[in-house]
């Protein structure tokens, strides 16, 4: 049997362990061990601590040379990189002041990239998740969640699942399914009830038979479905064993109380939130998740997370990558400039695409450098973790090792 791997030194670790998943965070409570180690064996964490004091005779050494601060890997909890084409145009009808509907009856928005999703094979869009994941791998991100929602029948929507569970077996990044094909009302479909019972009856079946997502979103708008068409299928869902998540009050509010209600693990964007969504959210065991490449791709206001947090929620920060409203998709950058806006703690910044982030998708392991966890962990080429969110995402990980082995 091989010996435990013992890797560092590092000059500055930083587990992530022995923080409140909810609430507000100071630098302060931020654990940092100088010139720490990690103990690996079969791709797992065994232990963390002093380098020095973690190593004997028994182990194996990695040495690290030089100065690098140590984190777990970046966890991106709502991304949508399963997708055909490009929507550059409607980047550029935005910025020019066409105003969303004005770009969607010139052909844009979600339907456009519908309409190219399914013209892409399962194979293009297998080496499309691929490619973007790998970029995310670069930035320090392990763990991607991964929606489907650009097919909007039963037929596309299993090709995009079926791609994300494909590109996963070759990804070196864990990939997370989820099922949105309640992402918005089809435009090929007649009655918009009928849509959603042939996904309930026909597509929720072979997802559970063929293992490929144990996640269901949908998009609670006043342009996709409202809080009374959703609760159904959302009920069905969960009588079914799927994990909920909202993509909830992103324009208009109504989506995080559905949230709440059917407990969901997660609300994500609620741009929108006032004080009332705000409290409801703090109050519940759902997750606030925050997707400030939206509010930057769309130009409008960020999700409230400085209330939030104060208010007692916990708060995860994704970077909702995607073709249209997020085509930025670098987790680390955004997560930055959050906090820049919204005032939010270092410690509160990396927590939310770290610990808390894994919490959003209900990955104990993931997250956090302890006994247990997958040794997932990023190296930043500084002696001081400051450094990550001061250079806004520019200060690009040196090493990314996933379940103990480097990978970039």
């Amino acid at each position: 049997m091989n010996k435990p791997l013992l890797i560092g030194p590092f000059t500055q670790l930083l587990p992530m362990t022995g923080l409140p998943l909810k609430g507000a965070l100071k630098d302060e409570q931020l654990p940092i061990i100088e010139n720490g180690g990690i103990l690996v064996s079969e791709g797992k964490v065994l232990k963390v601590g002093v380098f020095d004091e973690l190593k004997s005779d028994d182990v194996d050494v990695h040495h690290i040379e030089g100065q690098y601060v140590c984190l777990p890997g970046f966890v991106d909890s709502h991304t949508h990189i399963c997708f055909g084409g490009t929507r550059a145009r409607d980047y550029a009808y935005r910025n020019a002041g066409k105003t969303y509907l004005e770009i969607a009856k010139a052909g844009g928005g979600i339907w456009d990239t519908v309409t190219q999703t399914r013209r892409a094979s399962q194979g293009a869009l297998v080496e499309g998740i691929i490619s973007r994941s790998e970029k995310h791998l670069k930035n320090g991100v392990t763990t991607i969640e991964v929606k489907s929602g650009y097919g909007l029948s039963v037929d596309e929507e299993l090709k995009m699942l079926r791609a994300i569970k494909q590109a996963n077996e070759s990804s070196s990044a864990t990939l997370v399914p989820t099922c949105l094909a309640a992402h918005m009302k089809p435009k090929d479909w007649n009655q918009d009830k009928v849509y959603l019972d042939e996904i309930i009856s026909t597509l929720f079946p072979i997802i559970k038979e063929e293992n490929l997502a144990h996640r269901v979103d949908a998009f609670v708008e006043e342009s996709a479905f409202s809080p009374e068409e959703i609760k159904p299928y959302f009920q069905k869902a969960k009588e079914l064993g799927f994990d909920i998540t909202v993509h909830a009050d992103q324009f208009t509010t109504g989506g995080s109380q559905v949230a709440v209600d059917f407990d969901a693990v997660s609300a994500d964007h609620l741009e929108a939130s006032s004080e009332k969504e705000i409290q409801l959210l703090a109050k519940s065991n759902t997750i606030a998740t925050a997707l400030p490449g939206a509010s930057i791709g769309l130009g409008c206001a960020y999700t409230p997370a400085r209330k939030i947090l104060d208010a007692g929620g916990a708060l995860s920060i994704a970077s909702d990558h995607n073709p249209g409203s997020a085509p930025m998709g670098d987790l680390l950058t955004q997560a930055s400039i959050l906090g820049t806006f919204e005032k939010l703690s270092n410690t509160e910044v990396l927590a939310g695409i770290t610990a808390r982030a894994a919490a959003a998708l209900r990955l104990a392991d993931r997250g956090k450098l302890e006994a247990g966890a997958q040794a997932d962990f990023v190296l930043f080429p500084t002696d001081n973790y400051q450094e990550i969110t001061y250079h806004q995402g520019q200060l690009k990980p040196s090493e990314v090792w996933k379940k103990g082995t480097p990978i970039h």
